[in-house]
């Protein structure tokens, strides 16, 4: 037989997760707490929300696989930016400035307060 087709790239980001739920029918064996509904899920985030795919069944281990695939790829990445960062510095000799801050205008003066208590700032009226 021939294998079937499976929509699971190679690399998927996320984490797999089985999350547990009451259904919320009274009757359910769910309702008593001990025994919930699993549902294994995939858990990413997109612009800033988070967001879940149900994972049918016999997808759940290829997804695993593929989510493992993407983090080992990713810690690759990571460690060759971190060689090529080092090999740069190495070839300054050592030598780093110093971070300087970005040029702003400069900070506005503290204007004193409207309030007339003493302390203020505020001089009281000269009859």
């Amino acid at each position: 037989m021939g294998s079937r087709w499976s929509p699971v790239g190679r690399f998927v980001r996320g984490t797999v997760v089985v999350q547990r739920r009451r259904c919320g029918k009274p009757n359910c064996h769910c309702a008593s707490g001990e025994a919930l509904h699993e549902t294994t899920v995939l858990s990413y985030s997109e612009r800033g929300r988070s967001r879940v795919v149900v994972l049918p069944p016999g997808q759940v281990d290829a997804v695993r696989a593929a989510v493992e695939r993407y983090r080992a790829a990713q810690r690759r990445l990571e460690e060759q930016a971190n060689a090529g960062l080092g090999g740069l510095v190495g070839a300054w000799g050592g030598r780093s400035q110093k971070a300087q801050p970005p040029r702003t205008a400069s900070p506005p003066r503290a204007r004193p307060s409207m309030g007339s208590s003493p302390g203020s700032g505020r001089r009281a009226p000269q009859p």
